[in-house]
């Protein structure tokens, strides 16, 4: 009798990588260390940018060594503009470069009220950091510079660009502190846009940026001052939009009863043996996230959904096949 779990089980998963899908522990977050070929993967859903290379967003800039020419888009410094090709085309077209000099790697990670929920496999929360990690570590592999944004309704902590593990150990150990601490009752509004805002000035030109969250916010009263955020970051830097979601919040279960649920940003009930009820939720939930995904692809040189049902490695393995 084979009494090892399938490689598909939830039970598997949590123990491979030592995780209990609520908290954070530090040997779950350096398990990614040797994980770092992951991040090829992910390269999957390209919106805005033909670009390609080692990152979820690689970066092009201006530098020593010719890369390739493309169409022209809002953003680009005038100074690239290939004029033999905009002759030609009529079209205007910018050379675009292959960077040459050391490029930091930002995170900003989220995880606020809305963060703190997981139906099958871990919290958002969780699989937020496994991605940070899962970058870090990456970063950290090729030499670069790595800093972040780590932060809930309470509290955020912020590490300007440094190298080595040491850079990534401080990043790892203040998501592990955070996702402990007690968040409390109060949800401060507003929460995302004051980070992106905060982003916006400690990102240098030419930094890759990688944001990870649910983007909750977008569909209430600071969507647009968000999106103006995304846009302003994404003039000078790479932007990389990773996010989470869970599948309850998309398609609920059948169930005998209606349950109570805190959503992070307040409590709602759900008729989950209402069968009426859970066609408009999931209708609802589908057009939230078609206007979310469509608001984050405007502003942003990729865009990945990372979904907290399953592993990242199962989830990065099948887009690779």
């Amino acid at each position: 009798m084979n009494n090892q779990a399938p490689t598909h089980s939830v039970a598997y998963w949590l123990e491979k990588l030592h995780s209990n899908g609520h908290s954070l522990s530090l040997k779950e977050l350096t398990y990614y260390k040797s994980k770092t070929q992951l991040l090829d993967l992910a390269v999957q859903k390209r919106l805005r940018s033909p670009l390609s290379g080692q990152y979820l967003a690689p970066h092009k800039g201006r530098g020593m060594e010719f890369a390739e020419v493309r169409h022209y888009q809002q953003g680009d410094d005038v100074r690239s503009i290939d004029w033999r090709v905009t002759a030609r085309t009529g079209e205007a077209h910018t050379k675009l470069f292959q960077e040459e000099k050391e490029r930091p790697v930002l995170l900003m990670v989220d995880l606020s009220s809305s963060m703190q929920f997981g139906s099958q496999f871990v919290f958002k929360s969780v699989q937020a950091a496994h991605v940070a990690a899962l970058v870090a570590w990456s970063a950290c592999k090729r030499g670069d510079k790595l800093g972040a944004l780590v932060f809930n309704e309470q509290q955020h902590h912020e590490f300007r660009p440094q190298s080595r593990d040491k850079a990534v150990l401080r990043v790892l150990h203040a998501m592990q502190d955070m996702q402990h601490a007690d968040i409390g009752e109060q949800v401060h509004a507003g929460n995302l846009l004051s980070q992106l805002q905060r982003m916006n000035q400690l990102a240098k030109p030419g930094s890759v940026v990688y944001l990870l969250s649910d983007f909750v916010e977008l569909n209430d009263e600071y969507g647009e001052s968000i999106e103006r955020q995304l846009q302003h970051l994404a003039r000078h830097c790479e932007v990389v939009v990773g996010v989470i979601s869970d599948p309850f919040e998309r398609q609920l279960p059948q169930f005998n009863d209606t349950i109570n649920v805190d959503t992070g940003r307040g409590k709602i009930s759900l008729a989950l043996d209402d069968a009426q009820f859970r066609r408009r939720y999931h209708r609802q939930a589908q057009q939230f996230d078609s206007q979310r995904l469509q608001r984050l692809s405007r502003h942003c040189h990729s865009l990945v959904e990372i979904s907290a049902a399953s592993a990242l490695e199962q989830q990065f393995s099948l887009r690779s096949a």
